[in-house]
């Protein structure tokens, strides 16, 4: 397994719409392994491949406090969303950036596993939060498209002034 490289904002590659993994073979699950491997050493909760440069439709998550529930989304779709939670939202292509999105309270989500198996489970609160924001990196969207265009401008800034600093 590798560490890859994690774009950032506003790179125009996180502008990316994802294509669907045509077949889960080899090349897909060595893709999860090098993206999980990523995930927990930035470290974060939730990756999407848009974000490692790779424009296929698979998400890698963890929300457990012992970094030990990988669980693994190709293909993703929600099929059923409800309610509505107001969460603040960071982002590994974001670094240093939280600021409150809307999202659905609850979601149905089906997706395929590492083994190319269709399943379909639940989320609520933080795991709901965490898919709805990995998914929308494989439409091309990143949590920062939510807010005033003020506010994007002014993150651009301070990522730019951080990463002069940082030289």
């Amino acid at each position: 397994m590798a560490l890859l490289s994690i774009l950032k904002y506003p790179d125009p590659r996180l502008h990316t719409v994802a294509e669907p993994v045509d077949e889960v073979d080899e090349a897909t699950r060595c893709l999860v392994g090098d993206m999980a491997e990523t995930m927990y050493a930035a470290p974060g909760i939730g990756l999407a491949a848009t974000q490692v440069d790779v424009h296929k439709r698979v998400i890698v998550l963890d929300i457990s406090e012992s970094k030990d529930q990988l669980l693994v989304l190709i293909n993703p779709e929600i099929v059923a969303s409800s309610g509505q939670i107001e969460c603040e939202e960071g982002c590994l292509s974001v670094p240093g950036i939280f600021e409150k999105v809307i999202r659905a309270e609850e979601i149905r989500v089906r997706a395929l596993d590492r083994d190319g198996i269709t399943f379909d489970f639940d989320a609520s609160g933080l795991l709901s939060v965490c898919v709805q924001h990995e998914m929308d990196h494989l439409e091309g969207k990143v949590f920062v498209d939510y807010l005033s265009p003020l506010k994007q401008e002014r993150i651009v800034k301070k990522l730019r002034k951080a990463e002069r600093l940082a030289i």
